[in-house]
Protein backbone atom coordinates (compact mmCIF):
# COMPACT_ATOMS: atom_id res chain seq x y z
CA UNK A 1 0.00 0.00 0.00
CA UNK A 2 2.64 2.51 -1.04
CA UNK A 3 -0.19 4.81 -2.12
CA UNK A 4 -1.33 4.98 1.47
CA UNK A 5 1.95 5.99 2.99
CA UNK A 6 1.06 9.56 3.77
CA UNK A 7 0.66 12.40 6.19
CA UNK A 8 -2.97 13.41 6.66
CA UNK A 9 -4.62 15.28 9.49
CA UNK A 10 -8.04 15.03 11.05
CA UNK A 11 -9.41 16.64 14.21
CA UNK A 12 -6.01 18.08 15.00
CA UNK A 13 -4.31 14.67 15.16
CA UNK A 14 -1.43 13.48 13.01
CA UNK A 15 -2.44 10.37 11.13
CA UNK A 16 0.10 8.02 9.60
CA UNK A 17 -1.37 5.61 7.08
CA UNK A 18 1.00 2.64 7.16
CA UNK A 19 2.39 1.01 4.04
CA UNK A 20 3.31 -2.22 5.82
CA UNK A 21 1.89 -4.27 8.69
CA UNK A 22 4.61 -3.22 11.11
CA UNK A 23 3.98 0.51 10.87
CA UNK A 24 2.19 1.93 13.93
CA UNK A 25 -1.34 3.33 13.85
CA UNK A 26 -1.46 5.32 17.10
CA UNK A 27 0.07 2.66 19.36
CA UNK A 28 0.99 -1.02 18.86
CA UNK A 29 -2.03 -3.36 18.92
CA UNK A 30 -2.47 -5.27 22.22
CA UNK A 31 -1.02 -8.75 22.48
CA UNK A 32 -4.07 -10.99 22.61
CA UNK A 33 -2.31 -14.15 23.82
CA UNK A 34 -4.96 -16.51 25.28
CA UNK A 35 -6.99 -13.72 26.92
CA UNK A 36 -10.43 -13.35 25.20
CA UNK A 37 -10.67 -9.72 26.38
CA UNK A 38 -7.27 -8.95 24.90
CA UNK A 39 -8.34 -10.62 21.67
CA UNK A 40 -11.43 -8.42 21.56
CA UNK A 41 -9.28 -5.32 22.12
CA UNK A 42 -6.99 -6.38 19.29
CA UNK A 43 -9.94 -6.92 16.95
CA UNK A 44 -11.34 -3.50 17.92
CA UNK A 45 -7.97 -1.91 17.30
CA UNK A 46 -7.58 -3.51 13.86
CA UNK A 47 -11.12 -2.50 12.96
CA UNK A 48 -10.44 1.12 13.88
CA UNK A 49 -7.19 1.00 11.92
CA UNK A 50 -8.99 -0.31 8.82
CA UNK A 51 -11.71 2.34 9.13
CA UNK A 52 -9.10 5.01 9.65
CA UNK A 53 -7.12 4.00 6.56
CA UNK A 54 -10.31 3.80 4.51
CA UNK A 55 -11.17 7.37 5.53
CA UNK A 56 -7.64 8.49 4.67
CA UNK A 57 -7.90 6.90 1.24
CA UNK A 58 -11.24 8.55 0.57
CA UNK A 59 -9.90 11.98 1.50
CA UNK A 60 -6.84 11.47 -0.70
CA UNK A 61 -8.96 10.41 -3.64
CA UNK A 62 -11.40 13.29 -3.14
CA UNK A 63 -8.55 15.81 -3.26
CA UNK A 64 -7.05 14.22 -6.33
CA UNK A 65 -10.38 14.11 -8.16
CA UNK A 66 -11.07 17.77 -7.32
CA UNK A 67 -7.76 18.65 -8.99
CA UNK A 68 -8.13 16.28 -11.96
CA UNK A 69 -11.69 17.43 -12.72
CA UNK A 70 -10.73 21.08 -13.23
CA UNK A 71 -11.49 22.15 -16.80
CA UNK A 72 -9.79 25.55 -16.92
CA UNK A 73 -6.64 27.15 -15.53
CA UNK A 74 -8.74 29.55 -13.46
CA UNK A 75 -10.73 26.69 -11.93
CA UNK A 76 -7.54 24.77 -11.14
CA UNK A 77 -5.89 27.75 -9.45
CA UNK A 78 -9.03 28.35 -7.39
CA UNK A 79 -8.97 24.74 -6.17
CA UNK A 80 -5.25 24.81 -5.39
CA UNK A 81 -5.24 28.15 -3.58
CA UNK A 82 -8.61 28.04 -1.81
CA UNK A 83 -10.40 24.67 -1.78
CA UNK A 84 -7.49 22.47 -0.65
CA UNK A 85 -6.94 24.37 2.60
CA UNK A 86 -10.19 23.28 4.34
CA UNK A 87 -9.71 19.79 2.90
CA UNK A 88 -6.39 19.57 4.74
CA UNK A 89 -7.97 21.32 7.76
CA UNK A 90 -5.17 23.86 7.79
CA UNK A 91 -5.13 27.56 8.65
CA UNK A 92 -2.49 28.33 6.01
CA UNK A 93 -1.94 27.16 2.43
CA UNK A 94 -0.30 28.80 -0.54
CA UNK A 95 0.89 27.97 -4.03
CA UNK A 96 4.22 29.15 -5.46
CA UNK A 97 4.88 29.03 -9.20
CA UNK A 98 8.13 29.86 -10.96
CA UNK A 99 7.80 32.10 -14.02
CA UNK A 100 11.22 32.98 -15.39
CA UNK A 101 10.08 34.78 -18.55
CA UNK A 102 6.84 36.29 -17.25
CA UNK A 103 4.76 34.18 -19.63
CA UNK A 104 2.47 32.88 -16.89
CA UNK A 105 1.67 36.37 -15.63
CA UNK A 106 0.98 37.49 -19.21
CA UNK A 107 -1.25 34.48 -19.80
CA UNK A 108 -3.28 35.08 -16.64
CA UNK A 109 -3.69 38.74 -17.54
CA UNK A 110 -4.74 37.89 -21.10
CA UNK A 111 -7.41 35.39 -20.04
CA UNK A 112 -8.80 37.77 -17.45
CA UNK A 113 -7.66 36.04 -14.30
CA UNK A 114 -4.62 38.04 -13.26
CA UNK A 115 -2.30 36.83 -10.51
CA UNK A 116 -3.87 39.26 -8.04
CA UNK A 117 -7.14 37.32 -8.27
CA UNK A 118 -5.61 34.51 -6.19
CA UNK A 119 -4.49 35.87 -2.79
CA UNK A 120 -2.68 32.65 -1.89
CA UNK A 121 -0.72 32.45 -5.16
CA UNK A 122 2.89 33.60 -5.34
CA UNK A 123 4.50 33.91 -8.79
CA UNK A 124 8.25 34.45 -8.67
CA UNK A 125 10.83 34.77 -11.41
CA UNK A 126 13.30 32.11 -10.22
CA UNK A 127 13.18 28.94 -8.18
CA UNK A 128 15.79 30.40 -5.83
CA UNK A 129 13.89 33.63 -5.22
CA UNK A 130 12.53 32.28 -1.94
CA UNK A 131 14.91 30.89 0.66
CA UNK A 132 12.40 28.35 1.96
CA UNK A 133 11.91 26.61 -1.41
CA UNK A 134 15.52 26.76 -2.56
CA UNK A 135 16.76 23.31 -3.58
CA UNK A 136 13.34 21.76 -2.96
CA UNK A 137 13.18 18.41 -4.79
CA UNK A 138 11.10 16.31 -2.37
CA UNK A 139 8.60 17.19 0.34
CA UNK A 140 10.25 19.08 3.16
CA UNK A 141 8.53 18.83 6.56
CA UNK A 142 9.58 20.49 9.77
CA UNK A 143 9.12 23.32 12.25
CA UNK A 144 8.12 26.84 11.23
CA UNK A 145 11.01 29.18 10.43
CA UNK A 146 11.13 32.85 9.54
CA UNK A 147 12.16 31.86 5.99
CA UNK A 148 8.65 30.47 5.54
CA UNK A 149 6.97 33.82 6.16
CA UNK A 150 7.07 35.04 2.49
CA UNK A 151 5.13 31.94 1.42
CA UNK A 152 2.00 32.79 3.42
CA UNK A 153 -0.07 35.97 3.52
CA UNK A 154 -0.73 35.44 7.25
CA UNK A 155 1.26 33.24 9.59
CA UNK A 156 0.80 34.48 13.14
CA UNK A 157 0.15 31.03 14.63
CA UNK A 158 2.08 28.79 12.22
CA UNK A 159 4.25 26.22 13.99
CA UNK A 160 5.04 23.53 11.41
CA UNK A 161 5.20 23.40 7.61
CA UNK A 162 5.21 21.04 4.66
CA UNK A 163 6.66 22.30 1.38
CA UNK A 164 5.78 20.07 -1.56
CA UNK A 165 7.67 20.45 -4.86
CA UNK A 166 5.69 20.43 -8.11
CA UNK A 167 7.90 18.49 -10.51
CA UNK A 168 7.69 17.82 -14.24
CA UNK A 169 10.44 15.76 -15.87
CA UNK A 170 12.81 16.42 -12.95
CA UNK A 171 12.14 20.15 -13.24
CA UNK A 172 10.56 21.95 -10.28
CA UNK A 173 7.88 24.36 -11.51
CA UNK A 174 6.68 25.48 -8.09
CA UNK A 175 5.57 24.29 -4.68
CA UNK A 176 2.45 23.65 -2.63
CA UNK A 177 3.02 25.14 0.82
CA UNK A 178 1.15 23.91 3.89
CA UNK A 179 1.40 25.30 7.41
CA UNK A 180 -0.22 24.30 10.68
CA UNK A 181 -0.54 25.84 14.13
CA UNK A 182 0.19 22.35 15.53
CA UNK A 183 3.98 21.91 15.94
CA UNK A 184 3.54 18.15 15.53
CA UNK A 185 1.42 18.24 12.40
CA UNK A 186 4.41 18.16 10.04
CA UNK A 187 7.71 16.73 11.26
CA UNK A 188 10.73 15.17 9.60
CA UNK A 189 9.64 11.75 10.88
CA UNK A 190 6.40 11.63 8.91
CA UNK A 191 5.98 9.69 5.68
CA UNK A 192 5.65 11.87 2.58
CA UNK A 193 4.45 9.52 -0.17
CA UNK A 194 1.01 11.10 -0.39
CA UNK A 195 2.38 14.63 -0.45
CA UNK A 196 4.83 13.71 -3.22
CA UNK A 197 2.01 12.06 -5.17
CA UNK A 198 -0.34 15.02 -4.96
CA UNK A 199 2.56 17.33 -5.89
CA UNK A 200 3.12 15.34 -9.08
CA UNK A 201 -0.58 15.38 -9.92
CA UNK A 202 -0.73 19.16 -9.42
CA UNK A 203 2.32 19.66 -11.65
CA UNK A 204 0.83 17.60 -14.49
CA UNK A 205 -2.54 19.34 -14.23
CA UNK A 206 -0.94 22.80 -14.14
CA UNK A 207 1.20 22.10 -17.18
CA UNK A 208 -1.79 20.75 -19.12
CA UNK A 209 -4.04 23.65 -18.11
CA UNK A 210 -1.40 26.24 -19.05
CA UNK A 211 -0.81 24.57 -22.41
CA UNK A 212 -4.54 24.38 -23.16
CA UNK A 213 -5.04 28.02 -22.21
CA UNK A 214 -2.05 29.07 -24.33
CA UNK A 215 -3.36 27.19 -27.36
CA UNK A 216 -6.80 28.70 -26.92
CA UNK A 217 -5.28 32.15 -26.59
CA UNK A 218 -3.10 31.65 -29.69
CA UNK A 219 -6.23 30.98 -31.73
CA UNK A 220 -7.53 34.36 -30.56
CA UNK A 221 -4.37 36.36 -31.27
CA UNK A 222 -3.85 38.52 -34.33
CA UNK A 223 -0.91 37.10 -36.25
CA UNK A 224 0.36 40.46 -37.52
CA UNK A 225 0.28 42.69 -34.46
CA UNK A 226 0.33 40.14 -31.63
CA UNK A 227 -2.73 41.79 -30.11
CA UNK A 228 -5.86 39.81 -29.34
CA UNK A 229 -8.36 39.51 -32.16
CA UNK A 230 -12.03 40.32 -32.72
CA UNK A 231 -13.11 36.81 -31.72
CA UNK A 232 -11.46 37.23 -28.32
CA UNK A 233 -13.13 40.60 -27.84
CA UNK A 234 -16.55 39.10 -28.62
CA UNK A 235 -15.98 36.45 -25.94
CA UNK A 236 -14.36 38.65 -23.33
CA UNK A 237 -16.51 41.77 -23.57
CA UNK A 238 -19.62 40.22 -21.93
CA UNK A 239 -17.46 38.95 -19.05
CA UNK A 240 -15.99 42.41 -18.42
CA UNK A 241 -19.35 44.15 -18.72
CA UNK A 242 -20.94 41.65 -16.31
CA UNK A 243 -18.09 42.22 -13.84
CA UNK A 244 -18.49 45.98 -14.20
CA UNK A 245 -22.22 45.74 -13.44
CA UNK A 246 -21.79 43.27 -10.57
CA UNK A 247 -19.15 45.28 -8.72
CA UNK A 248 -20.35 48.71 -9.87
CA UNK A 249 -16.93 49.53 -11.30
CA UNK A 250 -16.48 51.55 -14.48
CA UNK A 251 -15.44 49.83 -17.70
CA UNK A 252 -14.20 52.09 -20.48
CA UNK A 253 -13.54 51.40 -24.14
CA UNK A 254 -11.22 53.05 -26.65
CA UNK A 255 -11.97 52.68 -30.35
CA UNK A 256 -8.91 53.65 -32.40
CA UNK A 257 -8.74 54.26 -36.14
CA UNK A 258 -5.53 55.06 -38.05
CA UNK A 259 -6.10 58.19 -40.15
CA UNK A 260 -5.77 57.90 -43.95
CA UNK A 261 -4.28 54.42 -43.65
CA UNK A 262 -5.31 53.52 -47.21
CA UNK A 263 -2.81 56.10 -48.44
CA UNK A 264 -0.01 54.19 -46.71
CA UNK A 265 -0.80 51.00 -48.65
CA UNK A 266 -1.33 52.88 -51.90
CA UNK A 267 1.92 54.84 -51.69
CA UNK A 268 4.31 52.56 -49.81
CA UNK A 269 2.85 49.09 -50.39
CA UNK A 270 1.17 46.52 -48.16
CA UNK A 271 4.47 45.43 -46.56
CA UNK A 272 4.95 48.97 -45.30
CA UNK A 273 1.32 49.05 -44.19
CA UNK A 274 1.84 45.88 -42.18
CA UNK A 275 4.91 47.36 -40.50
CA UNK A 276 2.98 50.50 -39.61
CA UNK A 277 0.20 48.43 -37.99
CA UNK A 278 2.76 46.51 -35.95
CA UNK A 279 4.37 49.74 -34.77
CA UNK A 280 1.00 51.22 -33.83
CA UNK A 281 0.16 48.08 -31.86
CA UNK A 282 3.49 48.22 -30.03
CA UNK A 283 2.99 51.86 -29.08
CA UNK A 284 -0.54 51.19 -27.85
CA UNK A 285 0.62 48.18 -25.82
CA UNK A 286 3.36 50.24 -24.17
CA UNK A 287 0.76 52.56 -22.62
CA UNK A 288 -1.46 49.86 -21.15
CA UNK A 289 -1.66 48.00 -17.85
CA UNK A 290 -1.53 44.23 -17.62
CA UNK A 291 -5.27 44.15 -16.91
CA UNK A 292 -6.17 46.16 -20.02
CA UNK A 293 -7.35 44.24 -23.09
CA UNK A 294 -5.99 45.40 -26.44
CA UNK A 295 -7.48 43.95 -29.64
CA UNK A 296 -7.13 44.47 -33.35
CA UNK A 297 -10.75 44.98 -34.28
CA UNK A 298 -10.12 44.73 -37.99
CA UNK A 299 -7.96 46.39 -40.65
CA UNK A 300 -6.52 49.56 -39.13
CA UNK A 301 -9.01 49.65 -36.24
CA UNK A 302 -8.23 48.75 -32.64
CA UNK A 303 -10.52 48.32 -29.62
CA UNK A 304 -9.20 48.57 -26.06
CA UNK A 305 -11.11 47.55 -22.93
CA UNK A 306 -10.07 49.31 -19.72
CA UNK A 307 -11.46 47.59 -16.59
CA UNK A 308 -11.99 49.72 -13.47
CA UNK A 309 -11.28 52.87 -15.46
CA UNK A 310 -13.59 55.94 -15.40
CA UNK A 311 -14.18 58.00 -18.53
CA UNK A 312 -11.80 60.82 -17.53
CA UNK A 313 -8.89 58.44 -17.01
CA UNK A 314 -9.67 56.60 -20.24
CA UNK A 315 -9.71 59.90 -22.12
CA UNK A 316 -6.32 60.83 -20.68
CA UNK A 317 -4.93 57.46 -21.76
CA UNK A 318 -6.36 57.91 -25.25
CA UNK A 319 -4.60 61.25 -25.49
CA UNK A 320 -1.28 59.68 -24.48
CA UNK A 321 -1.70 56.97 -27.12
CA UNK A 322 -2.55 59.60 -29.77
CA UNK A 323 0.56 61.61 -28.91
CA UNK A 324 2.77 58.51 -28.73
CA UNK A 325 1.79 57.38 -32.22
CA UNK A 326 1.49 60.75 -33.93
CA UNK A 327 4.39 62.46 -32.22
CA UNK A 328 7.17 60.18 -33.49
CA UNK A 329 7.62 59.09 -37.13
CA UNK A 330 7.29 55.38 -37.86
CA UNK A 331 10.25 53.74 -39.65
CA UNK A 332 9.24 51.48 -42.52
CA UNK A 333 12.10 50.36 -44.79
CA UNK A 334 15.36 51.58 -46.32
CA UNK A 335 15.58 54.37 -43.78
CA UNK A 336 12.23 55.84 -44.77
CA UNK A 337 9.80 57.12 -42.15
CA UNK A 338 6.23 58.32 -42.15
CA UNK A 339 4.01 60.08 -39.66
CA UNK A 340 0.57 58.66 -38.96
CA UNK A 341 -2.15 60.06 -36.71
CA UNK A 342 -5.03 58.44 -34.85
CA UNK A 343 -8.66 59.27 -34.27
CA UNK A 344 -9.90 57.83 -30.98
CA UNK A 345 -13.36 57.49 -29.48
CA UNK A 346 -13.91 56.87 -25.76
CA UNK A 347 -16.96 55.39 -24.03
CA UNK A 348 -17.88 53.95 -20.63
CA UNK A 349 -20.50 51.61 -19.19
CA UNK A 350 -23.30 53.48 -17.49
CA UNK A 351 -22.84 53.19 -13.72
CA UNK A 352 -25.87 52.06 -11.77
CA UNK A 353 -27.75 50.72 -14.79
CA UNK A 354 -28.59 47.04 -14.41
CA UNK A 355 -29.71 46.51 -17.98
CA UNK A 356 -28.96 43.33 -19.92
CA UNK A 357 -25.28 42.59 -20.44
CA UNK A 358 -25.76 42.15 -24.20
CA UNK A 359 -27.22 45.65 -24.60
CA UNK A 360 -24.44 47.18 -22.45
CA UNK A 361 -21.84 45.47 -24.67
CA UNK A 362 -23.47 46.76 -27.82
CA UNK A 363 -23.80 50.31 -26.50
CA UNK A 364 -20.21 50.43 -25.21
CA UNK A 365 -18.79 49.63 -28.66
CA UNK A 366 -21.30 51.65 -30.65
CA UNK A 367 -20.78 54.78 -28.55
CA UNK A 368 -17.01 54.52 -28.91
CA UNK A 369 -17.41 53.96 -32.66
CA UNK A 370 -19.67 57.02 -33.02
CA UNK A 371 -17.12 59.07 -31.07
CA UNK A 372 -14.44 58.02 -33.58
CA UNK A 373 -16.56 59.35 -36.43
CA UNK A 374 -16.99 62.63 -34.61
CA UNK A 375 -13.19 62.79 -34.17
CA UNK A 376 -12.76 62.32 -37.92
CA UNK A 377 -15.36 64.96 -38.68
CA UNK A 378 -13.47 67.31 -36.34
CA UNK A 379 -10.37 67.00 -38.52
CA UNK A 380 -8.86 63.71 -37.34
CA UNK A 381 -5.84 63.33 -35.00
CA UNK A 382 -7.94 63.92 -31.90
CA UNK A 383 -9.85 62.22 -29.09
CA UNK A 384 -13.62 62.44 -28.66
CA UNK A 385 -15.75 61.16 -25.80
CA UNK A 386 -19.13 59.51 -26.16
CA UNK A 387 -22.01 61.92 -25.71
Amino acid sequence: MAYMSSVIASSGRVEIAPDDENAPYTRPPPDAGQDPCALRRQIDYLTREAEHNQAVMQRCQAREMAILNCETLDELLQVLTEDLRPSFQLPYLSLTLFDADGSLRDLLAAVGSGAERYPNLRIVARDDSLVATRGLHRPRLGPWHSDHAPLFPSHATARSTALVPLKRNDRVIGSLNLASSDPHRFTRHHATDFLARIGNIIAVCLENAINRESLRLNSMTDGLTGLLNRRFLDLRLPEEVARSIRYQQPLSCLFIDADHFKRVNDRWGHAAGDEVLKQIANRIRAQLRASDIATRYGGEEFAILLPQTPLDNATALAERIRQQVGGTPIPIDHGRQLTLTLSIGVSQTRAGEWQAVASQCRELLEEADRAVYRAKEAGRNCVCRAL
